[in-house]
């Protein structure tokens, strides 16, 4: 068995004159991923891996929710503006020696890829985090693998 766990970024400020992807975190979003984050470690939510999207916004939350876990981090491109196809791109390429891993992306990708996996989810709010249980031995039997929502957290329900 495998764990994915998807976590969309905490909520993001547009300053002037900055572009998409360098969206920093807004005060709110980055008390929403401290929240969030020791919620998840507090609730026995195991993690091996967490993959981010490089842009601002779901790297900080990514790097917040690393001062929980103390884990090893990656971005992949493929994760910024995802397709569905993207997520399972990524996935593809997860080695086998991680059975819990996090991804952390954006809207609406992240909700359509949810919703692919399960009909419990409808809309990820910010820093809204789901997990799934895959059943598999290796992320390259995902697409066929049946898939069970174990949890969906959301900041204000927490």
């Amino acid at each position: 068995m495998k764990k994915l766990i998807l976590v969309r970024h905490a909520k993001s400020d547009w300053p002037e004159e900055t572009d998409d992807f360098n969206r920093p975190l807004a005060d709110k979003g980055l008390e929403e991923a401290k929240r969030m984050s020791s919620f998840i470690k507090n609730n026995n939510v195991a993690i091996d891996r967490f993959v981010s999207s490089p842009a601002v916004r779901a790297l900080t939350t990514c790097e917040i929710f690393n001062e929980s876990y103390r884990i090893n981090v990656t971005t992949d491109e493929k994760l910024y503006n995802p397709s569905e196809r993207n997520f399972e791109s990524v996935i593809y390429d997860l080695d086998d020696s991680h059975h819990s891993v996090a991804l952390f992306s954006h809207n609406n990708g992240i909700s359509n890829f949810a919703n692919s996996m399960s009909e419990d989810i409808f809309h990820f709010p910010t820093c809204g985090v789901a997990g799934f249980e895959i059943d598999c031995h290796s992320w390259s039997e995902f697409n066929g693998a049946n898939k069970k929502l174990l949890f969906f957290y959301e900041p204000k329900k927490i």
